[in-house]
């Protein structure tokens, strides 16, 4: 699908009309492009199928933007953004990536600094220059610096949401090739981290050669680095590489443990291995005879060599050295939470405020996915930039959601919303309002900059709210763009726990917050936790599997996670 793609420039052509002061039209792009890349239909095959006229049927998209997508789909540009990149030749994609920098900005740094790219505002900013502009000053300066470090943490790496289903399309299609038996992906992917730097898959196949030219000769292979008979590695036209490796059957399980990793996890295993007189590599476990030839003892599952060294089977989520061998060891390891154990999704947006559908239509989505109950919580408060709504919003939307409820049978819809915690930790809605919903999130939008005590008291104090029942995307984290607040996490933990406050794992793939490790913190601190996928879009209910993956690396059980539970008892515990 090309949506994507079509979603990024229209994104682009937005931001270069703010940032040269066109009136109305960025606003009207930025519409173009969420409608785009929330869209499920795939706008080259509408216009092989039914030419520009087809594309005008859709929502969302009139003349002048059908000619846009058709000009794109025929040359691969589009020229009015061609001609604003001559106009102003700067890297605003890079630019706008790095926490507090808009086009505004960007605007005036260009013009009064001759800032173009990453590299020239950091420069700036390293010689005071920015101070010096009105409107600027030496926080600023800081705070951009500090910003461009950041950016470059993971700058090689992809989100894990958004890259997990094109490897999932690349390994379905190897797993048709003739011969091949079982395909699998490995590496950091299969461990559920938030950041991918590279592909691994593995394969067992009767016909390795046919497998791995089949591999090489895909469409989006634009460089191969190497090519033999049971391995390849190329360079995949979304700017990163991935390794095929085909293995016999009887190492399979032995190789998809070694490439699943983590370094750590796999070296603490060989110890285990040699202090038991055994060698455990990516072939196998191997006994060593007496005139040191090896002998494979096991290798086709991963089960049976966790089993082998006298472990409990470790889920790839868990195994990052972290005192998981520790308790597999004694058979105390816990028993995750599943992926189908998670009941309703407990975050979403619709068009009441900066959603991209209507209370309806997320519920039927949901329930196509599988989903018993839906929590409809658009932006309530003073954030107008998302469409915060008003008391006497929400008491209408209260009855549309009930309206919805009706005519929709095998989910429940329940009636939230995500509230703006201010400055001093008050919710933005009245309680007479708050009182009326089923269940409120708290969430912080704005203020990140104040310093650990003053956040910390502000959350603390908005979990007294007898209203508040989850915090929501805590730590305020955007991966690759902003590291977050800084909050004292466990005086935090306390009074949640003290007030009965859940926390959110937020499942959207820029955030994963609550991050894996502070689920285990919360966990052991006897917090319960629910989770979300903060979902604009139909096209983004599918992240609910993200945010039970962050829970698994976290080690949350069932019991951990709210939203295992039905919706009448989900909310009886709130209620409680």
């Amino acid at each position: 699908m090309i949506n994507q793609k079509l979603a990024h420039l229209f994104y682009q052509l937005a931001e270069y009309l703010e940032m040269n002061e066109v009136a109305f039209k960025p606003q009207a792009y930025l519409r173009v492009a969420l409608n785009i890349e929330n869209m499920p239909e795939d706008l080259e095959e509408i216009y092989r199928q039914k030419g520009a006229g087809g594309l005008k049927d859709l929502p969302g998209i009139g003349q002048g933007i059908a000619e846009k997508i058709e000009e794109f789909i025929k040359t691969g540009r589009i020229g009015e953004l061609e001609k604003l990149r001559r106009q102003t030749p700067v890297d605003i994609e890079a630019l706008t990536k790095i926490e507090g920098i808009g086009p505004k900005t960007i605007r005036t740094l260009y013009k009064e600094l001759g800032v173009k790219n990453v590299a020239d505002l950091e420069k700036a900013a390293k010689s005071q220059k920015i101070r010096q502009l009105e409107g600027f000053g030496a926080k600023t300066e800081e705070n951009i610096l500090s910003a461009v470090r950041f950016s470059r943490q993971d700058a090689d790496r992809f989100l894990l949401g958004f890259i997990w289903p094109a490897v999932e399309e690349v390994k379905n299609k190897l797993a048709k090739v003739p011969g091949v038996r079982r395909v699998e992906v490995a590496g950091s992917l299969r461990r559920r981290q938030e950041t991918v730097g590279d592909i691994d898959l593995l394969a067992v196949s009767s016909q390795p050669q046919k497998l791995i030219d089949f591999f090489t000769s895909l469409p989006n292979v634009e460089k191969i680095y190497g090519q033999g008979q049971t391995k390849a590695n190329v360079r995949l036209d979304w700017g990163i590489d991935a390794d095929l490796r085909v293995v016999p059957p009887k190492s399979f399980g032995a190789a998809l443990q070694y490439f699943t990793g983590n370094k750590d996890h796999n070296i603490a295993l060989r110890k285990i291995a040699i202090q038991r007189g055994y060698k455990l590599n990516e072939y196998g476990v191997f006994a060593l005879g007496a005139k040191k030839e090896e002998n494979l003892v096991t290798g086709e599952s991963e089960k049976d060599i966790y089993n082998f060294l006298g472990l409990q089977y470790l889920p790839p989520e868990a195994r990052e050295n972290t005192g998981e061998i520790e308790l597999a060891q004694a058979n105390k390891f816990p028993r995750l939470v599943g992926y189908g154990d998670v009941l309703g999704d407990l975050q979403m947006h619709t068009r009441w405020s900066d959603g991209a559908y209507s209370i309806l239509e997320m519920a039927q989505a949901a329930k196509k996915l599988g989903r018993q109950y839906i929590l409809i919580t658009d932006h309530a408060g003073r954030l107008e930039i998302a469409g915060g709504l008003k008391e006497a919003d929400l008491q209408k939307q209260m009855v549309e959601i009930e309206t919805a409820d009706k005519k929709i049978s095998g989910l429940k819809i329940l009636k939230g919303a995500e509230v703006d915690i201010d400055k001093d930790g008050r919710l933005h809605i009245d309680d007479a309002t708050l009182s009326r919903l089923d269940i409120v999130l708290g969430s912080i939008h704005s203020g990140f900059k104040i310093n650990k005590q003053e956040m910390t008291r502000r959350v603390c104090q908005a979990m007294q709210s007898p209203h508040l029942d989850v915090w929501a995307h805590p730590s305020g984290r955007l991966l690759q763009r902003r590291e977050g607040y800084q909050v004292d996490w466990g005086e935090i933990f306390r009074a949640a726990k003290k007030t009965n406050t859940a926390i959110e794992i937020n499942a959207y793939p820029e955030r994963l917050d609550l991050s894996w490790p502070k689920v285990k913190d919360a966990i052991a601190a006897g917090v319960k936790l629910t989770i979300g996928t903060d979902s604009h879009s139909i096209d983004h209910l599918k992240y609910l599997d993200l945010g039970v993956s962050v829970a698994r690396r976290g080690w949350a059980a069932k019991k951990d996670i709210l939203n295992c539970l039905s919706w009448q008892d989900l909310l009886k515990y709130f209620r409680k």
